[in-house]
Order: structure tokens, then C-alpha cells, then sequence
């Protein structure tokens, strides 16, 4: 390997360490804030044992930008809302000043203020148990697709049940041939009391009104038929 060759690496190497460091040292952004946000993350902070900085980050680096642009900004104070604090160099040492209440944030990169809001409101709302998230495996369908395909699923089996089931009756039941054509037995069968009650169950988690793709006709007629298979009927 020729010496240009080995100094184009190294040089390479180099840009890549810099633009690293760049993009993970940490700057302080100061963020104007109420001052009941502010005590807020605060108090947030200390509970957890962390700085602001850590909170708005471990938000920052969770979720989905869109979730934290959607989130209310709580916004900057209101004009009453300040807080005094005294000057400590320049000519105006020693004297109070009024200035807005904020937040000293210590994050790498260049968030503005309103993100920064904006992730530690997230912070405190999943705190206080206002919002939760959900974990979703990102090798997988999300949980809006799932939804959507069980929802299609539904709709296929609704669809299926409407086909497969039995025609009700014109005359309704009126002997033993229509009992065991609505129950679904062959004509020529003897089911016992067991099986045509078991029967009965199974058909009427299908066609009772409540189970959202029955209807009244077609239960009438169930009910009718296990009166017509009863012992003595014929």
C-alpha cells in the first residue's frame, strides 16, 4: 500500500471521527417554559434520578417523530408568569432581573425549543398515566394493520356464515322433515335429545339476533324445530 494511499485513509478516518463527535456532543438549549412545566420536569427528573436533558432525549429517541409533532407544545409562560433572578457578572451584577421561567437542557444536536417541550410533555403525560404506549415488534405488521386485517377477517366470516346458512322455512316448521332440515340433520336420522340440543346450541351462538349476523326468523325456526324433535312428538 503506497504512502498516498495510507494517508487517504487517515484522512478519511479522521472526517469520520469529527463528524461523530459533532453529532453527539451535547449543547445547552434553554427553553422558556410556565413555571408550573418547569417544576413539572423538574420534580419528573429528580423522581427518576435523571436531568431534564435524559428525559427529553429518552423521549426523543422512542418515539416517532410525527407522535412528538402532534403532541400540544404547552407553550411559552404567560407575560405575568416570571421569575426573578440575580445577575451574576457584567455591569448589572448583583441586581435582580425578571425574566421568563426555562428549563436548562443539556442535548446533543439542535432540537428547538418547541421539541423539547413537546418530548418533556410527553415524559410527564406517560407518567401520570394520561397516554401509554404500545411496543410493537417493527419486523411485523403494526397494530393498525392487524386491526385492519381482523376486521377483513371478520367480514369473511360473516360473509361465509351468511352463505352456509339454512334457508328459513316459507311455512315454518311443520313436521319432523323440517325440524331436521332446519338442524342441519340428514333426513332420515334419529338424532337423540343430546345431540339435537348440542345441535341447537352450536346453530344458536350463529343465528341468534345478538350475535351481530343473526336474525329473528331463523331462531324462531330453531327454537321451533327442538320443540318438533322432542320424545312424543312426531
Amino acid at each position: 500500500m503506497s504512502k498516498r494511499a495510507t494517508a487517504e485513509g487517515l484522512r478519511r478516518v479522521r472526517i469520520r471521527n469529527a463528524d461523530r463527535d459533532t453529532a453527539g456532543r451535547k449543547r445547552s438549549h434553554a427553553v422558556p417554559c410556565s413555571s408550573a412545566f418547569r417544576d413539572a420536569a423538574l420534580a419528573l427528573a429528580a423522581r427518576r434520578r435523571v436531568n431534564v436533558g435524559d428525559l427529553a432525549r429518552s423521549v426523543l429517541l422512542t418515539l416517532p417523530g410525527s407522535m412528538i409533532l402532534d403532541f400540544p407544545d404547552p407553550g411559552e409562560p404567560d407575560p405575568d408568569d416570571r421569575e426573578t433572578v440575580v445577575l451574576k457578572s457584567g455591569p448589572n451584577a448583583g441586581k435582580p432581573w425578571r425574566r421568563k421561567p426555562r428549563l436548562q437542557v443539556r442535548l446533543p444536536g439542535d432540537e428547538s425549543a418547541e421539541t423539547i417541550r413537546r418530548a418533556l410533555a410527553l415524559a410527564i403525560a406517560l407518567d401520570e398515566g394520561r397516554i401509554g404506549v404500545a411496543l410493537e415488534d417493527g419486523r411485523g405488521p403494526g397494530l393498525k394493520e392487524q386491526l385492519a386485517e381482523r376486521g377483513a377477517t371478520i367480514d369473511r366470516l360473516q360473509a361465509v356464515v351468511k352463505t352456509l346458512a339454512f334457508t328459513p322455512l316459507k311455512g315454518g316448521v311443520r313436521n319432523r322433515a323440517d325440524a331436521l332440515h332446519v338442524l342441519g340433520f340428514p333426513p332420515d336420522s334419529q338424532p337423540d335429545t343430546g345431540a339435537v340440543n348440542a345441535r341447537f346450541r352450536m346453530l344458536a351462538t350463529v343465528h341468534h339476533p345478538d350475535s351481530g349476523h343473526g336474525d329473528h326468523e331463523r331462531m324462531a325456526q330453531l327454537n321451533d324445530a327442538v320443540r318438533a324433535l322432542r320424545p312424543g312428538r312426531t
